[in-house]
């Protein structure tokens, strides 16, 4: 006589407590999908609130003002359509900020972004008081750029300031003069201060970034009988690239959107000289109040940063952003 065993009284090493259906895992993966979502919710809300509030619906009203002739006051009522920005290129104010912004995007590109990387590798090397010198020179940064504003205002001032009583006591008070109150000179002189103002915040990021460089890399490049200068192209400067395109990108950004050092030591003058794109909106805005026109401006400044900004990630930054995208999904799609 055989016997028959139902699955149910079946005993061995495989019997376990039964799977749970698909159904059933199909569900938690849901529910914990949900709980994650309404989570990262709540951790992103109040950052999302704020930046609705504060950023985005600011921005739609500034586009909405531009079409009005607007004073400031109440509400926005005559609409006259594109005139502002007609108005922009006719403004010889505004073109010269367009000229005078790509002249601070030039001499940063070519004179304070080199000095700054030149004193990151100096100051990468093995040397006496190291630090002190990095503090030194990234001291400049932390200060506000209304007290820069003001210190150099009394540097600068004329006869009696300090840069005009150092060069009378060497002898060459000949090249002494109305430093910011003089045409041919101010933006040279308001170029000076923004150099020595921000090259400690450039410095610091190729110091980071060349601490990032493998010295085996340099070490093997020295073995091999490569100069420093021959290392410094062939080796460190390739891998400091990601960090160069960086800095580049946020020196040309600052230029553009520049006020609060330009408004405190010249305040745009002599005569429109040194004035940039958002000292000419603040002026219109809030001095003679024209916040149509000003949002039209300021309207004008947001899309030359958006299309600069779409087109360096595009043709720039994409080979450093490839790959930096991640997802939650195990396949890496």
């Amino acid at each position: 006589m055989t016997s028959t065993f139902l699955p149910s009284e079946r005993t061995g090493p495989d019997t376990g407590p039964p799977s749970p259906a698909p159904a059933d895992r199909a569900r938690r993966r849901a529910r914990r999908r949900a709980l994650n979502w309404l989570t990262a919710t709540g951790f992103q809300l109040p950052a999302l609130v704020l930046f609705i509030g504060l950023v985005l619906l600011p921005m739609l009203f500034a586009l909405y003002a531009a079409f009005f002739r607007w004073g400031g006051f109440g509400m926005p009522s005559e609409y006259i359509g594109g005139e502002n920005f007609t108005r922009l290129f006719q403004d010889e104010v505004f073109l010269g900020d367009l000229w005078r912004c790509l002249v601070l995007v030039v001499l940063s590109l070519a004179l304070q972004l080199p000095f700054a990387l030149a004193m990151a590798v100096l100051l990468n090397q093995r040397m006496r008081g190291r630090a002190v010198y990095r503090m030194l020179f990234f001291a400049p940064y932390v200060l506000s750029e209304a007290i820069t504003g003001i210190l150099f205002g009394m540097i600068f001032a004329p006869d009696d300031g300090f840069a005009d009583q150092v060069l009378g006591r060497i002898g060459l008070e000949g090249l002494g003069g109305e430093w910011f109150a003089d045409p041919s000179t101010v933006m040279a002189t308001l170029f000076l201060v923004m150099m020595w103002k921000y090259f400690g915040f450039h410095m610091m990021l190729y110091l980071a970034g060349l601490q990032a460089v493998p010295k085996e890399l340099t070490e093997a490049a020295l073995i091999d009988g490569a100069g420093p200068w021959q290392r410094f192209r062939n080796v460190t400067l390739p891998l400091l690239a990601p960090t160069l395109r960086i800095s580049v990108f946020l020196s040309v950004i600052g230029s553009i959107q520049l006020f609060d050092l330009v408004w405190v030591t010249t305040a745009g003058g002599p005569d429109h000289h040194s004035e940039t794109m958002a000292v000419t909106m603040f002026q219109y805005g809030f001095k003679r109040y024209q916040v149509g026109y000003a949002s039209a401006i300021s309207v004008a400044m947001f899309a030359i940063s958006l299309v600069f900004a779409l087109a360096y990630q595009r043709f720039v930054l994409r080979r450093d952003l490839e790959g930096a995208t991640t997802t939650m999904r195990g396949d890496g799609k």
